[in-house]
């Protein structure tokens, strides 16, 4: 077959520029990576061994070997996992997984040197390579296939694949380093690096024979070589799980948990898990899955087993090596096997001990970690019965008390009103907004605390309809205040009186008969102290920003048009109600009544429905206004 010439993908292309321009401090991860990458092909080719023993039988001892050529500037690292063909060099080696490249290509920045802390993240930390090599070759055998395959780039934009010939199973990776890195062909360093970021890989590295000054004897193991896990955690630096928490997550940040524990009795194993202090890129993607790596007995399965953890868990990193499941189970087997079943319901019961011990002994610790997965947990809340009171506990909240603190539902309880029965909420898009929003005007001035709710998944498990020690969920933007129940502080809460209640009568109804369908009613409220009107739903009705958020989303809702509330101490509505006593109130009162609609809307984060109208109408009452 002839060489063909390739052109790397866009977003491959972009992470190159990215390599290339980065002045990343810590270059020597490159060598992490491609040891990382050799491990997994030698987990996955163990994996494969179980139903086809054939393919590791002539060679059944894998190993991980370094070989340094300090004349030609060569690092060679060699495995005899798995392999690739053909195919799958270009797909892995040539392109980003597409259910990542969105998501690559978003979290972008801008800034290199934070930029190239993705590449792990996105599983192509080969690419690290190209940090202080100029040319790169990986020559690649796929077990139980006879042809190898040559992949090369100078990471300039394209790359070759040719035939090539390889010894048995397995791959290489060639680095040509740059003049300039000229250190890393010193065995020296190479040692080091090895002992410093791949020293729990449970495959053996050792350096090839006759590699020059080498610092240990020919043959000898340059790293421990025993899965992690499987040792004391007496015997495991903090350093060691961090390098396998980076191993295992393909990240750069630092574990924000490490847990850590052998399960012993009807069920055994062993689990080492990480929730990150960053958020994985593929956070939010739309398949959901989770990342935690699923051994039998120190023997690699699969790291995509449905089940295994809940998606509302899918942010933890780690390992799950189990004792008592068949090695040659199969994959759909295994995802309705109750060993897996009762494994993960221990795994959740673990993880949430752990999240609740740091809530309360290391609160603006949690409250970080809250800021970045409490969204995903909210899931849990809407959709895990068993977990939603252990979750309950856990969730943290902004409120109109918290400043720029977190709240928890007990903190709310504990602060609730005299005769205040619900757990008061207002949901949208930005905090800062929320916090202006018009409907929280009375709570605010009865000293009722409101919880400001901001993620999307929020509107759907607050309107699930369950309660939080007998207090149901209660959004401000929907039906009534249940002020008349709530005491206010000093029964008094807005000095300013109310207008003429037949002038206000008379008022309403002009608005009802010119708004028409427009709106569902018209009424005074006491839901303002500031704001002359809001809209709000119906108690029966969608609320107003679920609607809003599924109409985004393309979902047809049926459209309900909502309450116009009128504030009856504010002096334009006072002002429009003395003159909706007046002759020609009709007429006079019909642009008033469309702006008064529109300014609700505006103030909701929506546009007039006939924007062109609503400036008309403003501009004719403000010459009105101006010309006295």
């Amino acid at each position: 077959m002839a060489q063909e010439t390739r052109s790397f993908e866009a977003e491959v292309t972009k992470l190159l520029h990215i390599v290339a321009n980065s002045l990343y401090s810590d270059k020597e991860t490159f060598l992490r990576e491609l040891i990382s990458n050799a491990s997994d092909a030698c987990d996955r080719l163990r994996y494969a061994a179980i139903t086809d023993p054939g393919l590791s039988a002539d060679d059944p001892d894998l190993r991980i070997t370094i070989d340094v050529d300090k004349k030609a500037r060569t690092i060679r690292v060699s495995d005899n996992g798995i392999g690739m063909n053909h195919d799958e060099l270009i797909e892995n080696l040539g392109t980003i997984a597409r259910s990542g490249t969105s998501a690559f290509m978003d979290h972008l920045s801008g800034d290199d040197n934070k930029d190239v802390a993705l590449i792990g993240q996105f599983g192509v930390g080969f690419y690290s390579a190209f940090t202080v090599s100029d040319h790169v070759e990986v020559i690649s055998r796929k077990a139980g296939e006879d042809q190898a395959w040559l992949w090369s780039s100078d990471g300039q934009g394209s790359y070759e694949v040719s035939e090539a010939e390889r010894e048995g199973r397995g791959t290489d990776v060639v680095l040509t380093i740059r003049k300039a890195e000229k250190d890393f062909v010193e065995a020296a360093r190479l040692h080091h690096i090895i002992k410093r970021f791949s020293d729990h890989i449970a495959i053996p590295i050792r350096f090839a024979d006759g590699v020059a000054d080498s610092p240990v004897a020919a043959g000898e193991k340059l790293n421990e070589a025993s899965a992690l896990w499987t040792r004391q955690k007496k015997d495991i630096t903090a350093e060691q799980y961090t390098e396998f928490y980076r191993h295992s997550a393909h990240s750069f940040d630092e574990p924000w948990l490490t847990l850590h524990a052998r399960a012993e009795g009807k069920i055994e194993y062993t689990l080492l898990l990480f929730v990150p202090s960053a958020r994985p890129f593929d956070l939010f993607s739309a398949e959901r899955r989770h990342r935690l790596k699923l051994y039998v007995k120190r023997v690699f399965i699969t790291d995509d087993l449905e089940g295994l953890l809940p998606p509302w868990l899918r942010f933890v990193r780690g390992v799950v090596d189990a004792e008592d499941l068949p090695l040659n189970i199969s994959r759909e087997v295994l995802q309705s096997s109750p060993l897996v079943t009762r494994i993960s319901k221990a795994l959740v019961k673990r993880l949430l001990n752990e999240l609740g011990k740091k809530a309360d002994k290391a609160p603006e610790e949690f409250a970080t970690f809250w800021g970045n997965f409490g969204a995903v947990i909210k899931e849990g809340i809407y959709e895990d019965a068993d977990q939603r009171e252990a979750l309950l506990k856990l969730a943290r909240f902004h409120t109109t008390r918290s400043g720029d603190n977190l709240n928890s539902l007990a903190d709310y309880v504990a602060g609730l009103a005299e005769g205040q029965k619900s757990i008061f909420y207002i949901t949208g898009d930005d905090l800062d907004a929320l916090r202006k929003s018009p409907q929280i005007e009375g709570f605010a001035a009865r000293g009722i605390e409101v919880l400001l709710l901001t993620d999307p998944v929020d509107d759907f498990w607050i309107a699930s309809g369950f309660e939080y020690e007998d207090h149901a969920f209660k959004s401000i933007t929907r039906g009534d205040t249940e002020f008349d129940e709530i005491k206010a502080p000093d029964d008094k809460t807005d000095e300013a009186e109310a207008g003429d209640e037949g002038a206000l009568s008379t008022l309403i109804a002009h608005l009802k008969l010119t708004l028409g369908e427009a709106v569902k009613d018209v009424r005074t409220t006491d839901r303002l102290t500031d704001s002359p009107v809001c809209l709000v739903a119906d108690d029966q009705d969608i609320d107003m920003h679920l609607a809003r958020l599924l109409k985004a989303q393309g979902q047809d809702i049926p459209q309900s048009p909502r309450v116009l509330e009128l504030n009856p101490r504010h002096d334009l509505i006072k002002t429009l109600a003395t003159a909706a006593t007046k002759d020609g109130a009709s007429e006079n009162l019909a642009d008033a009544a469309y702006l008064l609609l529109d300014q609700a809307r505006i103030i909701e984060g929506e546009i007039p429905e006939d924007p062109a109208a609503f400036s008309r109408r403003l501009a004719d009452v403000m010459a009105k206004g101006v010309g006295g």
